[in-house]
């Protein structure tokens, strides 16, 4: 059972940066996370792989002396993997959709969505270990009791936007460009994703995990 829980960790984080390449190739909005990412790749002249390790080391640090009963497995596959394989898949996808229509963008948005979900679903079942900055908000709410979760995340995840807008537009973006970092995909998940990540779960991730085959 450790080992498909592992496999799944692996898998559903492989997935979920699979699907961040895609939503920056759509360029409408990214979830609100990586919106705080987008601005720090256009400020800090670093490749994107080492960037994100570097923030997520941080906030690693941040919940190793708060509360580090959420860090497991996953958290460290997520914190080494996600960062190279979304930089992997955007260069790749660069050169096969150097000019994207707005039908393909569109399109490259639906399908992000769908397979974040998914691959939210494989390694949140797994339960291995959150990524470092899902535990922030856990430890707000759950260790220091600052709010209910779901409000504490929408508190997170407007940071997250809004920081990432201003450095984005420090690093020389301008106004017109910020629904590509900041736009329809950035709402979509975060406030819809859940019913499709709950759909995953009950047809999918559950029964892989009981190696049990959906009825």
């Amino acid at each position: 059972m450790k080992t498909r829980r592992i496999i799944m960790s692996l898998a559903g984080v492989s997935v979920c940066a699979v699907s961040v390449g895609i939503f920056k190739i759509a360029a409408l909005g990214v979830d609100p996370f990586q919106s705080l990412m987008s601005g720090l790749d256009n400020l800090i002249p670093i490749s994107f792989g080492t960037l994100y390790v570097l923030v997520n080391l941080v906030l690693l640090l941040f919940s190793l002396f708060a509360d580090r009963r959420n860090i497991g497995i996953a958290t460290f596959i997520n914190l080494f993997l996600l960062g190279y394989i979304t930089q992997f898949t955007y260069e790749r996808l660069q050169v096969l959709l150097p000019d994207p229509s707005m039908l393909i963008r569109s399109l490259c948005l639906i399908i992000g969505i769908v397979i974040i979900c998914f691959g939210s679903s494989l390694y949140m079942t797994a339960n291995l270990g959150v990524s470092t900055y899902d535990a922030v908000a856990i430890v707000f709410s759950g260790k220091w009791k600052l709010g209910q979760f779901k409000y504490v995340r929408i508190c997170c995840d407007l940071v997250c936007v809004i920081l990432g807008v201003s450095l984005f537009l420090i690093a020389g973006g301008t106004i017109a460009q910020i629904p590509t970092i900041a736009g329809i995909g950035t709402i979509i998940t975060a406030f819809f994703m859940g019913p499709l990540i709950q759909f995953f779960n009950d047809h999918i991730a559950i029964p892989m995990l009981e190696g049990k085959k959906e009825e």
